[in-house]
């Protein structure tokens, strides 16, 4: 059977399995459609049957998450957990509170981190977990609450040996920290090595808050490089405001360009002067407030109500940071109607699958989420390595550690993108880099 056929069957019958799940269905389409050409290669592959169970989750875990808000209400929401793949180490992945998370895109998620995780060369293996928790406007009380009962049940399926969360959208400081003190009262251990994101007076890294910022920004530039680019002069837009897309516009920043705009899900900001990041900072890390507050600051900024508006904005480099799909078919042709050069995903899949095909039809340079913003969960498995050692390193030993990971991984997908004969589509190199690995750790370890 050609790898082709053999990649058609097995979508079939994830379709038919997960009806109705767009965003799984859509990750798996985008990861196996590209690795063909390693399974022709490699017919081992087909016979161990490596894509039917590659595709499905080894536990998914759904339960129930109670709790009570301020005025004496009882709440329930969902809780979630899917160990997706362990081949090469024990499950990694974040936490996502939001309204949105359901099964689908915790599946999706987790699918991705497989393969992310692959490519960072580290020993971790992919999952995901989270809720449908809405963390927004709600009390310091009522989230500590939420997060002990999402514990209760989630302490049972976890361990520094066997699957450490981090955080994700809605997880930051304060959630890992609930969710640490209620671990270890119930298992009445220091395991710190549990959960990563951790503060740094209990166990966390520095440049652990940077990382997935940061990263981004070293993909990308190590990308750019290779194609005769640089940050250097460069105007960007950068979608969102929480963690990633504030330190990747603090990173841009650093290396030349000029970062004009920024957004939160209730609309954008455009700065034609470059964001004022400090003003940024003090609205979404301290006052957890809404960025059009940014106009405060900066009166002579423009706020615009909505989201997708961001991408008709003029730039050389878009660096999607909010969330899945925020870049669909239409926002792709404006981007290239604009002649921007460079397209890079800090968030999960940012980007839908239509829209990934106009952009490198365009030519377009795509740096593709599970290799641009796996810095992340890279200082994650550093933190989880501080903690088994019982050190810290400097911040300037884990930046340097980031960066050498991010380079290594454009260059890895880049060569796989190359030997097997689509050179220059890093999205088919890091899908078959992150899959060969994983591949053949499951080869060696049987039918399990």
């Amino acid at each position: 059977m050609r790898g082709i056929e053999y990649v058609n069957d097995v979508l079939l019958q994830v379709e038919r399995r997960n009806s109705g799940e767009k965003e799984f269905n859509d990750a798996v389409k985008e990861v196996l459609t590209s690795i063909a050409p390693v399974l022709d290669a490699h017919p081992e592959y087909i016979e161990a049957g490596i894509l039917e169970r590659v595709v499905e989750p080894e536990r998914q875990i759904f339960f129930r998450v109670p709790w009570v808000d301020d005025q004496g209400k009882v709440q329930v929401n969902r809780g979630y957990r899917v160990q997706f793949n362990s081949a090469i180490g024990p499950y990694k992945g974040g936490l996502r509170l939001h309204p949105t998370v359901n099964a689908s895109i915790i599946k999706f998620l987790g699918f991705e981190q497989i393969f992310k995780n692959s490519l960072t060369g580290l020993p971790i293996g992919g999952g995901k977990g989270g809720s449908d928790f809405d963390p927004k406007g709600k009390s310091n009380g009522e989230v500590m609450r939420f997060c002990q009962s999402f514990m209760a049940e989630l302490y049972k399926h976890i361990g520094p040996d066997t699957d450490i969360p981090a955080g994700d959208i809605g997880v930051g400081g304060r959630e890992i920290g609930y969710l640490y003190g209620y671990y270890k009262k119930l298992r009445n251990a220091s395991h710190m090595g549990v959960l990563t994101g951790k503060g740094l007076n209990y166990g966390g890294s520095l440049t652990r808050t940077e990382a997935t910022g940061y990263g981004l920004v070293y993909f990308t530039e190590e990308m750019m490089n290779a194609n005769n680019i640089s940050f250097s002069g460069k105007k960007v837009v950068i979608s969102g405001s929480g963690n990633v897309a504030i330190y990747a516009t603090e990173k841009a920043t650093e290396l030349g360009a000029k970062v004009v705009a920024i957004s939160d899900s209730n609309g954008y900001i455009y700065d034609e002067n470059g964001v004022n990041l400090d003003a940024v900072k003090e609205i979404k890390e301290v006052k957890r407030g809404r960025i059009k507050e940014y106009l405060d600051y900066v009166p002579t900024a423009e706020y615009h109500e909505g989201c997708r508006g961001i991408w008709h904005i003029k730039c050389d480099v878009a660096l999607p940071c909010a969330t899945q799909g925020e870049i669909d078919l239409e926002s792709a042709k404006v981007l290239i109607t604009n002649g921007t050069k460079v397209v890079s995903e800090g968030a999960n899949m940012p980007t839908t699958l239509d829209a990934i095909e106009e952009l490198q039809n365009a030519g377009v340079l795509f740096g593709p989420a599970k290799a641009a913003n796996a810095g992340g969960v890279a200082c994650s498995a550093l933190e989880m390595s501080q903690n088994s050692m019982r050190l810290s390193w400097t911040f300037e030993e884990v930046d340097a550690k980031l960066k050498d990971i991010m380079t290594n991984i454009y260059k890895n997908s880049a060569e796989a993108a190359k030997e097997y004969g689509c050179e220059g589509n890093i999205l088919a190199g890091a899908n078959i880099a992150g899959f060969i690995k994983v591949a053949d750790a499951m080869m060696a370890q049987g039918i399990v």
